[in-house]
């Protein structure tokens, strides 16, 4: 129960992340317009490069490596401030390099300043270090007051196109506060720090081993908007950024998992406990398959009215990159149990590693000819193909470890589901009028199919729900 009650939390966190920003989508893309959307976008990819440089892959490997010993507060207490300390100090070097970045970096300056905050923030996230302990009770709780604050201000203080920014302000300044609203439960969870017994640099090269795959990560997001602005146009970044946030809204619900997992079979892996670890990851799969298909082809259903009625008219050209990109639920769905929730936490970093790389080599290499010749659609294309790369090497790698046919075996269930589920939203989205009742009787329907469907085929995942997250039908396996 108590992983059940993790999931709803983690995934609660990660869709409030994404809710925030998406639930002032259609007020934002009307009051900011597509150059507004893509001056925000544009900008944040650039601070994402130096957010991600002051974290070094801390947030994984702080996650794994308090789990490893949360049992030992005296230990876990000296490793959480070593690493915290090291966080301080590796963030505190990323925004000097941001600051020289800003002093040559004319176009835009004010906003890659408002958006600096996000860099300020990392140095005080300590959400891994609940993950770890599997409390994400916190690490919700604590920011439902602080995004709804933010939305309250989205729509008060945003009036007009000249509040871009004042709108990435908002943003940033709400995920530094939002961090630092953690630290009052630390002193009843950690000791105090006893500075001449720290080593926080024996973490740094561990730390970086995870800091590579992190970079291949945000290339999927952060170099395709930069691409954009830079091949393409400002605007095209826009669109893709809104698609994006969309398809991630979703992938939230998919990946949730990933966090919660990764502690329990760390844990489980620190144990010798490998039966289990492996009854985890087949069943986490299935469940990964389960909810992420119909997803997939309920987003591509309703795809051709839903993004130029949510967004706007002008961003009507979003739907189509919807439905292009609707694949990747399923891609990286898979690749996060097998990466997250296998690779890391049993210690196979380098593998993860690669295959993330691999992607991200490819997402370079396609996106350059891909957006020159079909725009922004061409860049979404390339991070279908990339992410395909990712999930495809991963399941090689595991092949001697993990029965590949177990994996997949109510899989042929899920897609059949899925494609019927499609054909019928699909026509339904094109014939009816969009509207709020006609887009919730398209998503009702596609829901009845799918799961009627569940019932008449009887995949083994409506069995192996609890073992997924609880401790009955372990004896079996």
């Amino acid at each position: 129960m108590k992983l059940i009650r993790n999931y709803i939390y983690n995934m609660s966190y990660n869709v409030l992340i994404l809710l925030t920003p998406l639930l002032t989508v259609p007020y934002i893309s009307r009051v900011l317009g597509p150059y507004g959307v893509g001056v925000n976008a544009t900008t944040n990819s650039i601070i994402t490069y130096f957010l991600l440089l002051g974290t070094v892959g801390i947030t994984i490997y702080g996650n794994r490596e308090i789990a490893f010993i949360r049992e030992d507060k005296v230990k876990r207490s000296k490793v959480f401030w070593e690493i915290e300390f090291l966080q301080i100090m590796t963030i505190t070097f990323a925004y000097l390099l941001f600051l020289v970045y800003l002093f040559y970096q004319k176009q835009f300056r004010m906003y890659f300043f408002y958006q600096s905050f996000l860099v300020i923030a990392g140095a005080f996230d300590v959400s891994w270090y609940f993950m770890a302990l599997e409390d994400f009770r916190k690490t919700v709780t604590r920011n439902v007051l602080v995004k709804l604050a933010s939305l309250i201000a989205i729509f008060t203080l945003v009036r007009n196109s000249n509040d871009i920014g004042t709108y990435i302000l908002i943003i940033s300044l709400s995920q530094l506060l939002g961090n630092m609203t953690l630290w009052p439960y630390l002193r009843h969870s950690v000791l105090s720090p006893i500075a001449m017994k720290l080593r926080p640099f024996h973490h740094l090269l561990p730390s970086i081993s995870l800091f590579i795959p992190q970079v291949a990560i945000q290339i999927y997001l952060a170099l395709n908007k930069t691409m954009l602005w830079k091949l393409d146009s400002v605007t095209a970044a826009g669109f893709f950024d809104y698609s994006d946030k969309l398809i991630k809204l979703v992938l939230a619900i998919v990946t949730a998992t990933g966090i919660v997992m990764l502690p329990r079979i760390a844990n489980l892996f620190a144990k010798h406990d490998l039966k289990k670890v492996r009854m985890y990851t087949y069943n986490s799969f299935d469940f990964a398959l389960f909810i992420s298909i119909p997803m997939a082809f309920g987003i591509a259903g309703v795809a051709t009215t839903l993004a130029p009625w949510f967004f706007g008219q002008h961003f009507a050209s979003v739907n189509t990159l919807l439905m292009i990109e609707s694949p990747v639920i399923v891609l990286i769905g898979l690749s996060n149990v097998i990466g997250q929730q296998y690779l890391l936490p049993t210690k196979q970093t380098k593998v993860y590693t690669y295959s993330v790389t691999l992607g991200a080599i490819v997402n370079v290499v396609l996106n350059i000819p891909l957006i020159i010749v079909c725009g922004v659609q061409g860049s979404m294309w390339a991070t279908v193909f990339s992410e395909l790369t990712v999930t495809v090497y991963q399941l090689v790698i595991v092949r001697r470890q993990l029965h590949i046919k177990k994996l997949f075996v109510n899989c042929w269930k899920y897609l059949f589901s899925g494609v019927l589920m499609f054909s019928v939203v699909y026509m339904l989205n094109v014939a009816m009028k969009i509207t709020v009742f006609s887009l919730s009787l398209q998503i009702i329907e596609g829901l009845l199919i799918y799961f009627g469907c569940m019932l008449i085929l009887q995949p083994s995942i409506l069995k192996h729900v609890p073992v997924i997250f609880g401790n009955r039908g372990r004896k079996k396996h």
